[in-house]
């Protein structure tokens, strides 16, 4: 029978592995160690984490309550997803005093079909505000870009390719694919 500790040395992330870290994007794991911090637990282990794509910033993460992290999609599943994309739903927002709370839920669940539900709905939005002489609205446009760069940067690095180059590569994927 596994103890406690042993059961959570079996789910730790390793150093230098990347992970999604909630609102900081991608990060690669720097070190797994205790901090020599006055008032921090000197026995607590912490993720010691650097964002992929938020220069000069380090994130703390207590091992313990590591459920904001999830493994970078592997390169099979950003290719998965990407196909997947004409068949995600965008969100059904039947309350809009309430769209931006739907769309914080969907950016803090993590999960990267989410990601691509905020953005369908977003440019769906956006679209028909357009048409009708109307800008997008803030709240769409500060979702909009944290959407797409969370998505945009776990693709990339998924990929292999710079994250400026992630637009282009579902748009050639997608060439021809039925809109939904």
């Amino acid at each position: 029978m596994k103890q406690a500790g042993q059961e959570r040395q079996v789910n730790m992330f390793r150093v230098g592995q990347y992970v999604v870290c909630g609102n900081k994007g991608v990060c690669t794991i720097e070190d797994i160690t205790t901090l020599d911090i006055s008032g921090v637990d000197k026995a607590k282990l912490y993720y010691i984490l650097k964002p992929q794509y938020i220069t000069a910033s380090t994130v703390y993460v207590p091992v313990e309550n590591a459920s904001s992290l999830r493994e970078v999609l592997t390169r099979e599943q950003a290719e998965q997803l990407v196909r997947e994309i004409p068949q995600i739903p965008p969100l059904k927002i039947s309350n809009e005093k309430l769209i931006e709370q739907e769309y914080r839920s969907c950016m803090r669940s993590n999960d990267s079909t989410e990601w691509v539900r905020v953005i369908k709905t977003i440019y769906g939005r956006k679209q028909k505000r357009l048409q009708a002489g109307r800008k997008e609205t803030a709240v769409d446009g500060r979702y909009f870009k944290q959407a797409e760069d969370s998505l945009y940067g776990e693709l990339a690095v998924a990929l292999g390719m710079e994250r400026s180059q992630v637009s282009a590569y579902i748009t050639d994927k997608l060439q021809g694919a039925a809109p939904v």
